[in-house]
This record gives C-alpha cells, sequence and structure tokens, in this order.
C-alpha cells in the first residue's frame, strides 16, 4: 500500500514541477489524447524514477559517500538531478516522457520535485501512517 502512496506522491509531484518549470522541464505524453493518457505517462514516469532513485541513486550514493562528507550534503543536488537527467534519458528511450533543457535546470528540477514530494508525504502522512518497526 504505502509503495502505490509512494508512486502517487511522486506522480503528482511530477506533474507540478513541470508546472512550476514549464518550458524547462515538461512531459510529453506516450498518444496524443486527453487526460487519461498523461495521467497513465505521469504515472510511467513516477515508476521509472522510483526503479532509476532505488538502484542507480543508491549505487551512487554509495561510491560517492565521502563527497556528500566532505560537501555537507549538497552534492545531493548535483546527484539527484543527474538522476532526473536519467529518467528523461530512459524516457525518451521508449518515445515519450520527460524532457529537460540542461543540466541545470535538471538540478533545478529534482530540488523543486523533492520538496514537492516532501510536502505532500507530509500532508498524508496521517493517512498513510507511520511504518510498522520490526
Amino acid at each position: 500500500m504505502r509503495l502505490v502512496v509512494r508512486l502517487l506522491i511522486n506522480a503528482v509531484a511530477l506533474w507540478l514541477t513541470t508546472l512550476i518549470l514549464s518550458p524547462h522541464v515538461a512531459v510529453l505524453p506516450f498518444a496524443p489524447g486527453g487526460t487519461l493518457e498523461t495521467v497513465l505517462t505521469y504515472l510511467l514516469l513516477a515508476v521509472i524514477f522510483g526503479v532509476v532513485n532505488g538502484v542507480i541513486g543508491n549505487l551512487i550514493r554509495i561510491v560517492a559517500f565521502p563527497l556528500y562528507i566532505l560537501t555537507l550534503g549538497l552534492i545531493a543536488l548535483i546527484v539527484n538531478g543527474l538522476l532526473l537527467l536519467i529518467v528523461s534519458w530512459i524516457s525518451g528511450l521508449i518515445g515519450f516522457g520527460l524532457t529537460i533543457e540542461s543540466f541545470w535546470w535538471g538540478v533545478l528540477g529534482a530540488l523543486v520535485l523533492g520538496v514537492i514530494s516532501w510536502l505532500i508525504g507530509i500532508l498524508l502522512r496521517p493517512i498513510i501512517g507511520k511504518p510498522k518497526s520490526r
């Protein structure tokens, strides 16, 4: 259940990010048409983002751990921007999805995406509930 809610939070946060940073960060739906195609595109992008963040992001964070310490965590902005560009590249290979104008727009997009998903997560925390300790 938490995975589905997290997926929806990321999809909504990505949608709001593209609204805020339009035309520099945009999403092209997989088919021209209505709202359903656009919503499915955002959900697919949220899945891609989750996989990239979970696999590649964790690997980069482990390898770059000394840089995180040296920069007091500021390198996370660059890493998150890079991960968003990877999502854009993967979705471009599929033929639809996220388009980002440049690396720095990717960094700004990752920052806005992170803040928005954090705020939505705080708002939905009473609904989602705390994770159960084992």
